[in-house]
């Protein structure tokens, strides 16, 4: 691999000069890159003399553009049979967002210098930081899968993750801070006057997120065969996305048993009776249609219920009922103050599942330990529950213990 200079003239007679690289990459083909300085140059040439070494070496004219590896990225996902969900996400942040502003470029010339200024144009476009985070991990997620066809030699979004470390991540979580009781998670009078407040249909629903945390996907594909009355367990073994499709759940530490308490139990034996059943397509032999009993919580004609409706037709008018509400600001026809729920998504349950799993038992809670609060939330890892929840687990009074310190210390 060599680095020389190269000088000619213009048909204009203008005189020029760049510094070229000379060098052969993995599969003995010569290559040529030029560079306008010295210096340039031989960051190129020692760079891509130890990609060559290691095998990893992909040339400019030999990698692809963003937009064409995005098209086999998303042909990838659908082979591997990502959920829809996933998918549509991908889909969304390639067409809205990547391919707009980086898809002419080459994989080979993107650097964290350029990925940092395709994050700032996002910013500059109006995008929220969410969407700029999850457009950068869907171009992380792009980059890689190229790698892995030979089209680039680094992941330089991932590279850039790095190079900013896990100390910012952690003083990001700072800034945000932790779930708090009485904003993120309702309190025990607010959970109370939210029990007092159900009636019909969507009873039986709220308990059992309450008192059993599931995910309202999983509450959505809850099947009346994976909840044992006599035992009083509920086995979560599958969920239904955002387009109503029933897959598995989230993770492997997502099938999991849950413990329901009586009032669960009882309110579900009751739903059961009133609970719509699913025209299954067949018939009987008297000509009439065979109705199914499958999903705890269906829709009016028995299938996967929209989590729209659970929320705006259940919990909210619930909290309201309850009286857990903020002010919007607005009035009404007659002049009253309209007013929202408190907590308006079903996770602010789950949440207090959480709560209500960590506390001690004598301020109303199980008192259980961190390890069988991360099996009954069906998180992956024991660390997700404890960066969530770590702050709620009861400390030990210490004063005892420094005290008898003190006086071995000082005897």
């Amino acid at each position: 691999m060599s680095v020389r200079k190269r000088k000619w003239t213009t048909p204009k007679g203008i005189e020029k000069e760049a510094w070229v690289v000379d060098y052969v990459d993995m599969a003995g083909k010569r290559r040529l890159k030029t560079f306008e300085r010295k210096k340039d140059a031989s960051t190129f040439a020692a760079t891509a003399s130890v990609e060559v070494r290691e095998g990893v070496h992909v040339a400019d004219s030999a990698s692809a553009t963003v937009e064409a590896a995005g098209k086999l990225w998303m042909a990838s996902a659908r082979s591997t049979g990502l959920e829809r969900a996933t998918i549509a996400d991908y889909e969304r942040h390639l067409r809205l967002h990547i391919v707009p502003l980086i898809g002419s470029a080459k994989l080979s010339s993107l650097s964290i210098a350029k990925i940092r200024s395709f994050e700032d144009e996002l910013r500059a476009a109006d995008r929220s930081p969410a969407m700029v985070k999850k457009v950068l991990v869907s171009l992380g997620t792009l980059i890689a899968d190229a790698q892995e066809r030979g089209l680039v030699a680094r992941n330089v979004v991932r590279d850039m993750k790095g190079r900013r470390g896990s100390g910012e991540s952690r003083q990001e979580k700072r800034q945000k801070g932790r779930l708090k009781v009485g904003v993120d998670i309702p309190t025990r009078d607010e959970v109370k006057a939210l029990l007092g407040s159900l009636t019909g249909r969507w009873r039986a629903l709220i308990m059992t997120a309450t008192f059993c945390g599931l995910r309202a996907s999983e509450l959505r594909g809850l099947r009346w065969q994976d909840v044992d009355m006599d035992k009083r367990e509920i086995r979560v073994h599958q969920r239904a996305d955002k387009f109503n499709d029933i897959g598995r759940p989230k993770s492997l530490s997502g099938e999991r048993t849950i413990p329901a308490p009586p009032m669960v139990i009882n309110a579900l034996r009751e739903w059961k009776l009133a609970c719509p059943k699913r025209d299954t397509g067949k018939l009987d032999a008297k000509g009439e249609k065979v109705m199914a009993l499958e999903l705890c919580f269906p829709n009016g004609v028995g299938n996967v219920e929209q989590l729209n409706n659970i929320l705006r037709r259940g919990l909210h008018p619930a909290w309201i009922a309850a009286g857990v509400t903020v002010d919007t600001g607005e009035v009404d026809e007659k002049g009253q103050p309209i007013l929202a729920p408190k907590y308006t998504g079903l996770h602010a349950l789950r949440h207090w599942f959480a709560s209500w799993c960590v506390n001690r038992k004598e301020d109303g809670g199980l008192g259980l330990p961190p390890k069988v609060v991360q099996e009954r939330m069906g998180h992956s890892t024991i660390a997700l529950t404890m960066d969530r929840y770590s702050h709620l687990f009861p400390k030990g009074d210490d004063t005892d213990e420094m005290a008898a310190a003190e006086r071995a210390f000082l005897s």
